[in-house]
């Protein structure tokens, strides 16, 4: 199986590959449509600014490609993110394929901090498109997930998982054959590796 990582100017993307190593998959790190096309699964992780970031990819035409993918794509972070239609950081025009807006944390008490850091529990919701979904069985009841973002999807047509800090806002989305996770799967111990394993079988 031939998975590739979008190779862009986003920072942790080493820590998907490793994760990857760790469950026995060599993925390739690339910018190269022929690769990105030709690959079983993609994975769009990563971790940045919306608008500098986005700049990258529209001067690579990376956004046309990931638009265009016909195989599992997994966006991860800032992946999600950017795989949406408008973020409030940077007043960013984004990818585009979840027709949805990012918006930034607001918090209302002092205890509220901005960036969300650290584990969280996610409650998973019914894919209105195919009932349970396969992205996230066989994680648990109450499974916790590791969250970095100042940065959030709020609960759409889209969200397969939800989780709540200042808000419930989108942990994880399913379009077609796009996913993703707002949470670090890489970075989630079992939960997380479970997550991984079953985006490799889709």
């Amino acid at each position: 199986m031939k998975v590739a990582i979008v190779k862009y100017n986003a920072g942790n993307i080493y820590s998907v590959v490793n994760a990857l190593r760790r469950i026995g998959v060599e993925p390739i790190l690339t910018d190269k449509a022929e690769d990105l096309m030709s690959a079983d699964k993609v994975l769009f992780p990563g971790q940045g600014e919306a608008s500098t970031t986005m700049a990258y990819i529209h001067e690579h035409r990376l956004d046309e490609i990931i638009r265009n993918l016909k195989q599992p794509v997994l966006g991860i972070c800032i992946g999600q993110q950017l795989l949406c239609q408008h973020s409030e950081e940077g007043d960013t025009e984004c990818i585009g394929v979840f027709p949805v807006d990012v918006k930034r944390f607001q918090p209302q008490r002092h205890e509220e901090k901005v960036p969300a850091m650290g584990w969280n529990e996610i409650n998973l919701t019914k894919d209105q498109h195919q009932g349970e979904n396969a992205l996230l069985k066989d994680i648990g009841e109450e499974p916790y997930v590791y969250f970095v973002h100042s940065y959030y999807v709020p609960l759409c047509d889209w969200t397969i998982a939800k989780a709540s800090y200042i808000l419930p806002f989108s942990a994880a989305l399913h379009k077609d054959n796009f996913y993703s996770t707002q949470f670090h799967p890489e970075k989630s111990g079992k939960v997380g590796e479970q997550i991984l394993k079953n985006f490799l079988e889709l």
